[in-house]
């Protein structure tokens, strides 16, 4: 039997104070590969297979293969991912399912982003040549996608900052909390994030921040989108790479790696919600999440006090709690991050989960005896991935499994345009500088279909960030304008 094992690791931070001074994403990857190898032990180059690349903001076409031919690697496959925060964990477990069939020996996951370098590029009014790496490599991944329709675009839905906050504020009305009593919760959460990031010797933030700084405004935490300030956001500006090698055991113990540095992949499971947030039956739950998470434990046949190590996809706080309530999980009563999240341990977009995987492996090494189950999300509280990891081999071979098939049985919305009365559902409000811009509410019809209505109403927008609007009446217009019967 090829059982797939994890031999070798790495994280890498560039830590710069002139754009000029740093090395480009490729040759983080370079770095980085060349350290996991190293980690190993042994001179796996001459054995390697493929080369598998994370995708990124970065426009290179084919980078594995720069990678190849930098590390002296020969006749490899290269592979490249599209854009979700779900593609490490799956790149990963197609690599594991293709060494258990005996169709590759050794594989090499890698990925960087140099948001912090690009930003202060900006800021200094340059831009950075960056290598082509052209070409085209010999596989694409891709699994999952999301997208948006016209009534999404029409009242200008746009980023992430965007959705996440009208997710949070969703879970608000679903919890019946008051703006102070989540805002509270909310911070108190993201201050455990911090305070693991601070124990965290690869995070990038690791000074500790209180749940009091986390949830107060001020000239370094500015308020981006309603409920959320800086601090609560993912951390994109940082400067990270990462590696990961995969083999067999037959090799691993052929090629005389050190068993010690071994972790095992048990299982992966893998799911997507319906890709149009518009067309989800409520925007405060994933049944994506319920159905592929739990199926990832119910496989290991663990339950989550037999979890050691947690770490829950954190790019927003309420990705953080819609998974932790999916799960089961008490999110006041344990760690649900080994890194600090992508606010505090660092969001390199869509490698994050191989950092979190990097920092899993190093804590099961110096604990032989634990296990870890780390979670994905990509696009928009979209596509999803889960894996379980430790250092002892599975009772069963490497297990992956699509859930898709019972998630797309799950109900669903339609959406349409309104014109009249509707109950607010969520809402959001966006921000340029310290002021309001724009506002855009979720509201539900008398029929039970979705309608999207906005405001730049300075009034209105100032009120929907002190009193509570989920479950109001809202007036919708022909140009999909929002008035409040009783005011606010």
């Amino acid at each position: 039997m090829n059982i797939p094992v994890l031999v070798g690791i790495s994280h890498i931070e560039q830590r710069i104070s002139d754009w000029s001074e740093g090395k480009e994403p490729l040759d983080l990857m370079v770095d980085a590969v060349r350290d996991a190898l190293s980690d190993t032990g042994v001179d796996l180059v001459p054995q390697v297979d493929a080369i598998h690349v994370i995708g990124g903001l970065w426009q290179y076409k084919n980078p594995a293969a720069h990678i190849a031919q930098q590390i002296g690697a020969q006749n490899v496959e290269t592979g490249l991912t599209t854009l979700g925060g779900n593609m490490v964990q799956y790149a990963l477990s197609q690599s594991a399912l293709e060494i258990q069939r005996a169709e590759k020996r050794i594989v090499i996951l890698t990925g960087a982003e140099c948001g912090n370098l690009a930003a202060k590029a900006r800021k200094a009014g340059a831009k950075p040549e960056w290598k082509g790496a052209l070409g085209e490599p010999n596989r694409v991944f891709n699994k999952g996608g999301f997208g948006s329709n016209e009534h999404e675009r029409a009242v200008r839905l746009g980023g992430a900052t965007t959705w996440y906050g009208l997710f949070e504020n969703a879970i608000r009305g679903d919890r019946g909390e008051t703006i102070e009593e989540h805002q509270k919760r909310i911070s108190e959460l993201w201050a455990g994030f911090s305070r693991v990031a601070a124990n965290n010797p690869d995070a990038w933030i690791k000074t500790e921040h209180s749940a009091e700084e986390i949830r107060t405004v001020n000239a370094k935490n500015r308020p981006v989108t309603f409920p959320y300030l800086k601090l609560m956001n993912a951390n994109n500006s940082v400067d990270m790479a990462a590696a990961l090698i995969l083999c067999d055991t037959e090799t691993a113990r052929a090629m005389d790696i050190d068993e010690s540095q071994w972790i095992y992949p048990w299982v992966s499971t893998h799911g997507s919600d319906t890709a149009e947030v518009s067309r989800r039956d409520n925007l405060h739950s994933s049944p994506a999440i319920r159905i592929a998470g739990n199926r990832c434990l119910e496989l290991t046949n663990l339950d989550l006090n037999e979890i050691d190590y947690l770490d829950i996809y954190s790019c927003f706080p309420s990705a953080v709690q819609v998974a932790a309530t999916e799960l089961g999980i008490d999110e006041a009563s344990r760690d649900l991050t080994i890194t600090g999240g992508l606010t505090f341990g660092g969001g390199p977009l869509n490698n994050y989960v191989m950092h979190a995987l990097v920092r899993m492996a190093k804590l099961l090494r110096a604990n032989p005896s634990n296990k870890a189950f780390i979670t994905s999300n990509g696009g928009l509280l979209t596509k999803h991935a889960f894996g379980v990891y430790a250092k002892t081999p599975p009772a069963i071979p490497f297990q992956y499994e699509d859930c898709q098939g019972e998630i797309d049985q799950m109900p669903s919305r339609e959406v349409i345009d309104h014109v009249g009365s509707a109950t607010v559902e969520s809402y959001v409000v966006m921000y340029q500088g310290a002021s309001p811009a724009h506002a855009v509410i979720a509201a539900l019809t008398h029929e039970g279909n979705r309608t999207w209505a906005m405001t730049q109403d300075q009034d209105d927008m100032v009120a929907m960030t002190k009193t509570e609007l989920i479950g109001r009446t809202v007036e919708i217009d022909e140009h999909r304008y929002a008035r409040f019967p009783n005011n606010l």
